[in-house]
């Protein structure tokens, strides 16, 4: 008996522990609900004193009771609830409207009753033993009670609502950052592999390139070699024609074979000092069969200033026989092709070319005074940029962005009527950018107009 009584007061115990917060609600709400009981029961026994302090009791009681078992209740049953995606939060906001309307529909019927039950009062009365007594205290605290318990509800439900909201963002935080892992570690993946596949594509490129630059030699050699036997002149127009050919597919091949190895990164600079308008001329000098054979007028505009540059000079050389290249192919006959060649400096210390010019001005004649005017301003202003620009006039619709025509084997010439290979652009940007500069395309109607931006000065300027 005793051990059978034992086991109840445990299991009494472990009850009472483990709904320790519900019963904390039950009994002050059970209580509230007495004494609204008593306060009707009795209602002809109470003064309005009595009944305003077991008013207020009761809705005290019943206040802290319904405030912990709407909590404990909602809890319970929506607690586990965890954002899986995004339905979550349309669902949680379709069960807060349900929840609302039920507590609101919950507190009209209430208000509703105690309205009733005052209008009961004011046309009865209450009969106790001396006769009819007429006191609506109760009614009043009962119209009240329903007030402020709806209030009261209402307001721990909006608390438990806004607690599972702030846990509800934190769990989709979460899930975006999960996500934002995930696609970051996707992009990662798809940059590594592109990155291979760039890499074998250059890979590829560079030893195809290296692979036919052998047996391609060889046949030029022999050609050169039959050009000099005794030939008719059919066949002789043949080997001629192939030998054109042959030096053509030597030049792409070549052409690859740069471009590939300066597209890896994989470029040995040689820097040197060199004047960037004297090597234009000499790129014409070198150009200057093929430029006088051509329709073309070629207008030179090289700026006065001093045009010196530290770059590789081979490098720089190509860059701008492409240019001049890819006017020469592409542009309509009897056009003219602007070279032109300028510097900017760059605004330091609020003093610009603006002022150089000044001050030479200001020297008037005296040659001393302009040349250190000139002096002066050159080691005031280290810094600069020494722009490069060749416009030329399309022979074809131009129906291209700049991005399409840098590509690699990309043309303008859709028809591919003229000798292009596709390659020269995208060696210009590849060579500029290896060089430290920048190039852009700049079309508007007919006229093209590639442009080559390179700094100059800085503190290797401030040293010499």
């Amino acid at each position: 008996m005793a051990t059978k009584w034992k086991n109840t007061v445990k299991k009494a115990q472990e009850f009472i522990l483990k709904n320790i917060r519900l019963i904390g609600g039950v009994v002050p709400a059970a209580a509230g609900v007495f004494l609204c009981y008593n306060l009707i029961g009795s209602r002809g026994e109470h003064p309005t004193e009595e009944a305003l302090f077991f008013g207020v009791l009761a809705n005290i009681f019943l206040g802290l009771g319904l405030n912990r078992l709407i909590g404990e209740y909602f809890v319970k049953k929506y607690g586990d609830w965890r954002p899986e995606n995004e339905t979550y939060f349309e669902k949680w906001k379709e069960l807060n409207r349900v929840w609302n309307r039920r507590i609101m529909l919950a507190g009209t019927a209430a208000v509703i009753a105690a309205f009733w039950y005052l209008i009961y009062l004011t046309n009865g009365g209450v009969w106790v033993s001396y006769g009819w007594y007429s006191n609506y205290a109760s009614g009043y605290i009962m119209i009240c009670t329903a007030l402020i318990q709806y209030i009261i509800c209402k307001s721990a439900f909006d608390r438990f609502q806004k607690g599972k909201l702030q846990e509800m963002m934190e769990a989709m935080a979460q899930i975006n950052r999960k996500r934002l892992e995930e696609a970051l570690e996707i992009e990662r993946k798809s940059l590594d592999k592109v990155s291979r596949s760039d890499q074998l594509r250059v890979d590829l490129i560079t030893n195809v390139s290296h692979d036919l630059k052998t047996p391609l030699t060889s046949m030029v050699g022999y050609i050169e070699l039959i050009k000099k036997e005794e030939l008719s002149d059919v066949v002789r127009d043949y080997v001629d024609v192939i030998s054109e050919r042959a030096e053509k597919l030597k030049e792409m091949i070549n052409s690859l074979f740069n471009l590939a190895k300066a597209s890896s990164g994989n470029v040995e600079l040689h820097l040197e000092r060199f004047e960037v308008n004297r090597l234009i001329e000499q790129i014409f000098a070198d150009m200057d069969d093929r430029i006088k054979g051509s329709s073309l007028t070629f207008v030179m505009d090289l700026t006065e200033e001093n045009t010196e540059l530290v770059s590789d000079n081979s490098y720089f050389y190509r860059i701008c026989q492409n240019l001049i290249e890819n006017a020469l192919k592409y542009s309509a006959k009897g056009t003219r092709v602007f070279v032109k060649t300028c510097v900017r400096a760059l605004e330091e210390n609020g003093r610009t070319d603006t002022d150089a010019s000044g001050a030479a001005d200001a020297a008037g004649g005296n040659p001393a005074a302009a040349g250190a005017a000139r002096l002066k301003s050159d080691l005031h202003r280290r810094k600069g940029k020494l722009i490069l620009e060749i416009t030329n006039t399309s022979g074809y619709p131009m129906d291209f962005t700049k991005e399409d025509i840098v590509e690699r084997f990309a043309r303008g010439d859709k028809a591919r009527s003229s000798d292009g290979n596709g390659l020269g652009l995208a060696i210009v940007s590849t060579y500029t950018k290896a060089l430290g500069g920048e190039f852009d395309i700049k079309i508007d109607c007919d006229q093209f107009k590639a442009c080559l931006t390179f700094p100059v000065g800085g503190e290797g300027a401030e040293r010499e």
